[in-house]
């Protein structure tokens, strides 16, 4: 039989300082949250060639823009 001791104290609080979220706003990104979103993570040496997302947004509608001419392109010779 294991006569352990049982400590009354409370345990010390464990939490580490950058875990602490005081300082957060609530809801902050809530209204964006609701709208939906898309997260796509780009290779690293893909991620190289944009500054920021809105370059890369812009490089998808120009290809998905050609990507359509092509393809009515083709229904008019199918046709």
């Amino acid at each position: 039989m294991s006569t352990k001791k049982v400590s009354k104290k409370s345990p010390p609080d464990e939490m580490r300082p950058e875990y602490d979220l005081r300082g957060g706003v609530r809801g902050k990104y809530f209204a964006e949250y609701q709208k939906g979103t898309n997260l796509v993570l780009l290779a690293p040496d893909v991620a190289k060639s944009f500054p920021d997302s809105e370059a890369v947004n812009q490089a998808l509608r120009k290809v998905l823009s050609e990507q359509r001419v092509a393809e009515k392109r083709t229904k008019r010779r199918a046709g």
